[in-house]
C-alpha cells in the first residue's frame, strides 16, 4: 500500500488527484468544527456523555464526532446512504426505474443520480428536524431560543445544507480525485476518531477501569481482524473457461483456456454501511417523535450492545450482501457474453445451463462472504454485551469501524493501482 502511494506520487496527474482528495478531506474536517447556531454546547456534551451506548454512538462514529457537537456536518453521509438504499430498492420494485438504470446508459445513470440527490435533501430535512426535536426536548438549545420558529428553521436548514454539501464533496472526489468520494469521507470520519479512542483507552487503563491485558487483547484482536479482512478481500473463486477455435480469414483465434474470477466479498463494505444505516432508523424516528429511547423497545432491540440488535444487524448484512451481488453480477449476462465470444465452462452447455451454474456458485460465495462480514461486525457487539470493560472502549462500534476503514482503504488503493495501470497502457500505446 505504501509503495503504491509512493509510485503514484511520482506521477504528476495522480499527484494532483491525491492532493485534490486531501483538500476535500480538509474542507470536510473544517466543516466538522463549525457548530450550528443556538446550541447549548455544555448541555449537549453532558447529554452525549450519557448516551454513549445507544445508536447515537453510531451516528457520532460515522460523522467523525460532528454529531455529538452539532456542527454543520453533523448528519454526515447518513442521508445520502439512506437515499441510495431507497432508490436502489425502488429500481428493483418499479419497472420504469429498472429500465432507466439498466437500459438508459449514461443518461439513465445521470437521472438516477439526480433522483438520489433530491432524495438525499428530503431525508436530510427529516433527519435535521429529528435532531432539532431531540435538542428541544432535552433542553440542548440556548435559553430563550427553544420555541422560536426562526431557531428551528436555521438549525434544520443548516443540517440539511451540510448533508447536501457533503454529498457534493463526495461527488467531486469521485470525479476529480481518487476512489469513491462517499467512502473516502466515511473513512476520514472514522480515522478522525482514532486518536481520541486510543487516548480514552489509555486513560481507562491508567485509572484502573480497564485491565492492561484486556487492552492488549483488543489491540491484537483488531490486528487479527485487519489481516482477515485483507485476506478475504483478495479471495476469489475462479471458474475455468475454454474458448473454441475459430478461423477468421487466414488466422485462427481462440482455443485458449482462462478463468472467470468471482470475488468472495463482491460487495465490499457496502452491506455493513447499509445495515448500520437501516439499524439507526428507529433512533431517528424516536428523535422525530421527541421521545427518549432509554428503557424503551428501541433501546432493547436497537441498542448497539444488545443481543436482538446483533441478530437484526447480522440478518441485514446477509440481505444487503445478496442485494449488492445481484446488482453487480448478472449470471445471465455473463453467460450470454461467453456464448457470443465462443467461450464455455467445461461440463456445461452454453446458455441457460451455464447461467444456472454461475448463479449457484454466486449464491455460495455470497453466503460465505456475507457470513464473514456478519461475524466480524457482530462478534464485537456480543463481546461488548457481556463485558463492561469492552463497553468502556466502544468495542461494539470498533468492529464496524475497522471493517469500513480497512475495506475503503483497500478499495482506494485498488482504484489507484487501476489508474496507474491504465496510464501505463496509454504510455505504451502512444
Amino acid at each position: 500500500m505504501i509503495q503504491t502511494l509512493k509510485n503514484a506520487w511520482k506521477i504528476e496527474e495522480l499527484r494532483r488527484k491525491i492532493l485534490f482528495t486531501l483538500l476535500i478531506i480538509l474542507l470536510y474536517r473544517l466543516g466538522n468544527a463549525i457548530p450550528v447556531p443556538y446550541v447549548n454546547k455544555e448541555a449537549l456534551e453532558l447529554y452525549f456523555a450519557s448516551v454513549q451506548g445507544t445508536m447515537l454512538g453510531l451516528y457520532n462514529m460515522m460523522s467523525g464526532g460532528a454529531f455529538s457537537q452539532a456542527t454543520i456536518f453533523a448528519l454526515s453521509i447518513q442521508p445520502y446512504i439512506n437515499a441510495s438504499i431507497i432508490i436502489q430498492l425502488l429500481c428493483i420494485a418499479i419497472p420504469a426505474l429498472e429500465r432507466l438504470s439498466k437500459e438508459g446508459g449514461e443518461e439513465g445513470r445521470k437521472k438516477i443520480a439526480s433522483i438520489t440527490r433530491y432524495a438525499t435533501v428530503g431525508i436530510g430535512l427529516l433527519m435535521g428536524f429529528a435532531y432539532y426535536m431531540l435538542m428541544r426536548n432535552y433542553q440542548l438549545i440556548s435559553a430563550g431560543y427553544e420555541k422560536s420558529f426562526w431557531t428551528a428553521l436555521v438549525i434544520i436548514l443548516t443540517f440539511t445544507s451540510g448533508s447536501a454539501l457533503i454529498m457534493w464533496l463526495g461527488e467531486q472526489i469521485t470525479e476529480f480525485g481518487i476512489g469513491n468520494g462517499i467512502s473516502i469521507i466515511l473513512f476520514a470520519s472514522i480515522m478522525a476518531r482514532l486518536p481520541r479512542s486510543i487516548i480514552a483507552t489509555v486513560q481507562n487503563v491508567a485509572r484502573g477501569e480497564l485491565a492492561w491485558w484486556a487492552a492488549v487483547l483488543m489491540f491484537l484482536g483488531a490486528l487479527a481482524i485487519i489481516v482477515l479482512i485483507v485476506f478475504v478481500n483478495d479471495a476469489e473463486r475462479r471458474l475455468p473457461v475454454q474458448y473454441a477455435k475459430r478461423v477468421v480469414g487466414r488466422k485462427m483465434y481462440g482455443g485458449q483456456s482462462t478463468f472467470l474470477p468471482m470475488k468472495v466479498n463482491m460487495s465490499g463494505v457496502m452491506p455493513i454501511i447499509f445495515a448500520s444505516s437501516i439499524g439507526s432508523l428507529p433512533a431517528t424516528i424516536a428523535g422525530l417523535a421527541g421521545k427518549s429511547t432509554e428503557g424503551t423497545w428501541v433501546e432493547t432491540w436497537f441498542g448497539n450492545a444488545s443481543i436482538p440488535y446483533a441478530i437484526i444487524y447480522f440478518l441485514l448484512i446477509i440481505f444487503f450482501a445478496y442485494f449488492y451481488s445481484t446488482i453487480q453480477f448478472n449470471p445471465i449476462e455473463v453467460s450470454n457474453n461467453l456464448k457470443k465470444n465462443g467461450g464455455y465452462i467445461p461440463g456445461f452447455r452454453p446458455g441457460k445451463p451455464t447461467s444456472e451454474f454461475i448463479q449457484k456458485v454466486l449464491n455460495k460465495i455470497t453466503l460465505f462472504g456475507a457470513i464473514y462480514l456478519g461475524i466480524i461486525a457482530v462478534v464485537p457487539i456480543l463481546i461488548s454485551h457481556f463485558s463492561d470493560a469492552a463497553r468502556l472502549t466502544g468495542l461494539s462500534l470498533g468492529g464496524t469501524s475497522i471493517m469500513i476503514a480497512v475495506g475503503v482503504a483497500l478499495e482506494t488503493v485498488r482504484a489507484l493501482e487501476a489508474q496507474m495501470l491504465m496510464r501505463n497502457y496509454k504510455g505504451f500505446l502512444d
